[in-house]
């Protein structure tokens, strides 16, 4: 660090040189990441992947499909849209309303808009669709890939809204931490120019990876909430070594000391991204390879950016000054420390009680995939869908998709018998509506009239296409309706369960229960793995760095209460519908992603804590004493800190893609009980009651000695 220090304070100039020329290049390709962005992240190299590539490949099973939506049209309302539609000949095929009475129920109506290639362009395509249904009042687009446009279009109005109201509220908190405007601007330019190289480098790799559009807010939420931290916790350094020391070496102290600090809250975070990579779902990977690209960037530019303007601006810093600031704690924070001294075990036992009640609705919690309902209802595309829900029942039967494989094929005698088995299994199965196979698209009701049927040529002519429909080469293609939603647990477990039977041929399995059935699997087969990575880790980091046994479990049992309080808090928000919110359940990815995320966050505020007890312990060896002038001296820095990242992630709660909202939130409130309840409250007690054993360690000689953080 100390190499680092003398670096940056002798090119500083050129360090910002390079900054800004890396900012203006990053700007062309960070406004491209929007279009490169497709999906909600919610896929995984799975069973359903491989035979859905097979069905699309072989069976012409559409690989995206866009629906037109006739509210009281006319039929020739009807034709000539869909007319208008076969004109940009970019469909593969479309199913009208008029050919099919399946697609039309009293005055409404649908149209199956299929493409079964290789479709890059989809979102200009969903343009061009949407233009022709313009046309028409009675007329509107829905189906999965306008609803991730239109997902990706409310994201980024998300974003400019969530800015709009986080970033003047942080200006507010600045300003109440350093009392000047100069001090409070600084941390906002680095955190900006932290998040737009960091989208810029994500439109360059957009091109060669499947990114979730939800990077679009998760990224720039974490990216400017620990650059301004960073920044808050390095210049607040500065300040204090400026009364009493040059500007370079106010500098250097601060890339020597603040430095330090800064790194190992990253390297925390960098736990809880590198564990998500153990869940092999794409939207962890993204927030794993996005998270730590903008928390690498965080961290330079905090140790080179944010040194190298401080020795340009140097003592304007204070420029602007509008509130005077007294450095050091003040006299209520010295009141609020002996106050805990005092009554550890009373504010232990109210400390729990109240994180206790939180985390009650913890058991009633209910997980989803996101779907159409993360889209705000304003828009035409989910208003559409869900008129269509209403109208034919969409979500309450699903499809799975039966791919059986048979090394001799299935033109025999025997193979055809063994279809007619198969579908009669199927259809004795609970939750099976309907099973569809040749003998169903035939209308032949058994083996021995199907056999009868092909030995005239003219009718095996006849039963041709309709063989081709279910059978090609050694493939058996075998669609099964359940009576069961496709997100519902009761779906899951029955492509489950009919996965584990053994067949004389190999059966894989498709369809939206199998889609979801694996990533609800992957997610909780790879659960404890993630646990164990994020707590083992940083137990062990914490106990080097504190060299104690008690202060990392102490941390880590905090953490979990804490973030159990958020989750039962989320669910009291959300399920219960609370606060003008619509009841909606928790999104699958909110648990991994708070859980991850705030683990690493929230530890800065304890490291920030412990280490000032820690260094007054080594001098004084008084842990009374040590604790009250830690909590002082550091109450009011994790204060501002907390609130900055409170409001940044906090700001995305008056979003509307409604996984993003939960995020923000989740984050906002484990932040907040982190930052008061547990770090004024809980730790401090806990030091005071543990007293000398918190800085026990077994097989340890001699007197205690400061850790790995001095």
């Amino acid at each position: 660090m100390k190499a680092l220090a003398a670096f940056v304070t002798r090119f500083y100039k050129s360090i910002i040189a390079s900054w800004v020329l890396l900012l203006i290049a990053s700007v062309y390709f960070a406004i491209q990441l929007p279009d490169k962005l497709q999906g909600d992240g919610f896929r995984t190299d799975g069973e359903h992947e491989q035979v859905m590539e097979v069905l699309t490949e072989k069976f012409d099973i559409p690989k995206d499909t866009v629906l037109m939506v006739f509210d009281g049209s006319s039929d020739e309302i009807i034709e000539g849209s869909l007319a208008a539609v076969e004109d940009l000949n970019v469909a593969d095929q479309i199913v009208s309303p008029l050919e099919d009475d399946n697609l039309r129920e009293g005055d409404i109506a649908y149209a199956q808009i299929h493409f079964t290639g290789e479709t890059d362009d989809l979102p200009t395509i969903v343009e061009d669709i949407r233009a022709i249904a313009d046309e028409e009042e009675s007329v509107s687009i829905t189906g999965g890939p306008v609803i991730n446009k239109d997902i990706n279009t409310a994201s980024q109005k998300d974003l400019a809204s969530a800015e709009a109201i986080g970033l003047p509220i942080a200006i507010v908190v600045l300003l109440l931490a350093f009392g000047s405007v100069m001090a409070s601007f600084i941390p906002l330019i680095i955190g900006i120019m932290t998040v737009v190289i960091s989208l810029g480098i994500l439109g360059v790799l957009g091109g060669s990876l499947d990114l979730s559009i939800f990077i679009l807010n998760i990224i720039p939420m974490l990216g400017l909430a620990l650059s301004i931290d960073f920044a808050l916790l390095f210049i607040n350094r500065y300040k204090e070594e400026r009364l009493h020391q040059s500007i370079t070496d106010a500098v250097q102290t601060a890339v020597r000391t603040s430095g330090r600090s800064i790194i190992f809250s990253a390297i925390c975070v960098f736990i809880g991204l590198g564990a998500m990579l153990v869940m092999e779902v794409d939207i962890f990977m993204n927030i794993a390879l996005g998270g730590t690209l903008v928390v690498t960037l965080a961290v330079l530019s905090s140790l080179t950016l944010l040194p190298s303007l401080l020795m340009l601006i140097g003592d304007r810093i204070n420029k602007w000054t509008i509130l005077r600031v007294r450095p050091g704690g003040s006299s209520r924070w010295q009141q609020f420390a002996a106050f805990v001294m005092k009554r550890p075990v009373a504010l232990i036992v109210v400390a729990l009680v109240l994180l206790g009640i939180a985390i009650i609705p913890v058991k009633n919690m209910s997980l989803s995939i996101p779907q159409v309902d993360s889209l705000p209802e304003q828009y035409e595309s989910r208003q559409s869908y869900d008129l269509l829900d209403d109208t034919f029942g969409f979500g309450e039967q699903s499809t799975v998709y039966l791919l059986a494989e048979r090394e001799d094929g299935w033109d025999s005698e025997e193979a055809r018998a063994d279809i007619y088995d198969l579908q009669e299994l199927l259809r004795e199965e609970d939750g099976v509506k309907d099973v569809a196979t040749i003998y169903t698209a035939t209308e032949i009701p058994s083996p021995e009239a199907l056999e009868q049927q092909l030995q005239v040529p003219e009718a095996a002519a006849a039963l041709k296409p309709a063989f081709e429909g279910f059978i090609q080469d050694e493939l058996l293609f075998i669609p099964v309706t359940l009576d069961y939603e496709g997100a519902s647990s009761e779906a899951q477990e029955w492509v489950r369960d009919f996965g584990d039977r053994t067949f004389d041929y190999d059966v894989s399995i498709g369809g939206q229960p199998k889609f979801n059935q694996e990533i609800f699997d992957e997610i909780a087969s790879k659960i404890g793995l993630l646990l164990a990575i994020i707590l083992g880790s940083t137990f062990i980091i914490l106990m080097i760095a504190f060299r104690s046994l008690l202060i990392p479990l102490k941390a880590i049992l905090m953490n979990i209460i804490g973030l159990g309080a958020t989750f039962g808090i989320l669910v009291y928000i959300f399920q219960y519908g609370h606060f003008g919110l619509p009841e909606t359940e928790i999104a699958l990815i909110i648990p991994v992603i708070v859980f991850s995320l705030v683990f690493g966050l929230s530890m800065d505020y304890e490291v920030f804590l412990i280490s000032r007890i820690q260094e007054e312990y080594v001098k004084t060896q008084n842990n009374t004493a040590s604790t009250i002038t830690g909590l002082v001296s550091t109450s009011k820095i994790i204060t501002s800190a907390a609130l900055i990242m409170i409001v940044i992630t906090g700001a995305f709660a008056f979003t509307d893609v409604m996984p993003v909202k939960q995020i923000g939130i989740g984050i906002a409130i484990a932040i907040a009980i982190d930052a008061t309840i547990i770090r004024l409250l809980l730790v401090p007690s806990l030091m005071k009651l543990f007293g000398k054993w918190n800085w026990w360690l077994p097989f340890r000689k001699g007197p205690y000695k400061a850790g790995g953080l001095h």
